[in-house]
C-alpha cells in the first residue's frame, strides 16, 4: 500500500497528502482558483464567492475568503484545501485541519515568491505537470526593468478610511518592477491607514487606483487627488498571482503610462 506524502507549505507547516494525487480540491483564494482551473479544471469542487475567474467556473460556492462555510467545505469531502496566509483566517484553516482535511497555505510577498509558490503548489501538492501559463508569466516579467527615476506614487486600496500599500506587498513589488517609487514602501505597516491630508502632503506624482479590494473608478477616487495623475488599474492584474501574471506587465504599464488628471476638488 502506498504511503501518504508529507510536504511543507509556504509557512513551513507539514501537509499530509494521500498516496494518490488530489482529486477534489477546494480553493479559498481567487488567484489560486484561477491557477488550478487553468491547469486542471476537473480538480476543483469548491471555491469562494469571490472567485470570479474563469468566468465559466461551475463549482460549489462556499462563502467568502474571510467567512468560509466550513461545514459546507467538509461536505464536499476535499482531499486538499488551498489557502493564503493573508487572505484567509487561521481559525477557519485550523478547523479544517482538525477535521482531517489537508490545508496548503501560500505566503506571497513578491513576484519571485509567486512563481516559486505556484510551482510548488501545482507540481508538488497537486502533482500536476508544470503549466505552460506559468512559463509564459515568468517570460513576460523576465525583461521588465524599472526606470531609476520613476514617479513617486501612492497606492490606495481602501477608502473610508484611506488605506495604502506599505512595505512588503506583492502588489508593491510589481509596481516597483514597473518603475514606480511607492511613497509608503518603507512604512512599518504593510497596509497602513493614512489620512487623505497626509497623502496629499506627501506630494505624489501619481496615484494608482485599483478596482479591488475597493472598487475605485473614474468617478470614485481620482477626485480626492486634484491635479495628480491617476492610473486606474486592474486589481486582478495587480494583486492576483496566477495566469493573469502573463499579461500583467502590459496591462499595468498601459494604465500607468496613460493616466488622467482630475481637476476638481476632492472629498475625503
Amino acid at each position: 500500500m502506498a504511503e501518504p506524502t508529507v510536504l511543507r507549505d509556504d509557512l513551513d507547516l507539514p501537509v499530509r497528502l494521500g498516496p494518490h494525487p488530489p482529486r477534489r480540491v477546494v480553493s479559498l483564494v481567487p488567484s489560486l482558483t484561477e491557477a488550478v482551473a487553468a491547469t486542471a479544471p476537473g480538480l476543483l469542487v469548491g471555491a469562494t464567492d469571490w472567485c470570479s475567474h474563469p468566468a465559466d467556473l461551475t463549482v460549489t460556492r462556499i462563502g467568502g475568503t474571510k467567512n468560509p462555510d466550513v461545514p459546507g467545505i467538509l461536505a464536499l469531502e476535499p482531499d486538499l484545501v488551498l489557502a493564503n496566509d493573508e487572505e484567509n483566517r487561521r481559525p477557519d484553516l485550523d478547523a479544517l485541519r482538525a477535521a482531517g482535511v489537508p490545508v496548503w497555505v501560500t505566503d506571497i510577498r513578491t513576484l519571485d515568491d509567486a512563481f516559486r509558490s505556484l510551482d510548488q503548489l501545482l507540481t508538488a501538492a497537486c502533482r500536476l505537470p508544470r503549466p505552460a501559463w506559468l512559463d509564459e508569466a515568468e517570460a513576460a516579467w523576465h525583461d521588465v526593468r524599472p526606470a531609476a527615476d520613476g514617479p513617486r506614487a501612492v497606492v490606495p486600496i481602501w477608502r473610508r478610511p484611506w488605506m495604502v500599500l506599505g512595505r512588503d506587498t506583492f502588489a508593491g513589488d510589481l509596481l516597483h518592477r514597473l518603475g514606480l517609487r511607492l511613497v509608503h514602501a518603507d512604512h512599518p505597516e504593510r497596509y497602513p491607514a493614512v489620512p487623505l491630508p497626509e497623502l496629499l502632503a506627501s506630494r505624489p506624482e501619481l496615484v494608482v487606483l485599483p478596482d479591488e479590494p475597493y472598487r475605485f473608478t473614474a468617478e470614485d477616487g481620482p477626485e480626492a487627488f486634484p491635479d495628480v495623475p491617476a492610473a486606474l488599474v486592474s486589481g486582478r492584474h495587480l494583486t492576483w498571482y496566477g495566469p493573469s501574471l502573463a499579461t500583467a506587465p502590459t496591462v499595468l504599464r498601459q494604465a500607468i503610462e496613460h493616466p488622467f488628471v482630475q481637476g476638481s476638488l476632492g472629498t475625503p
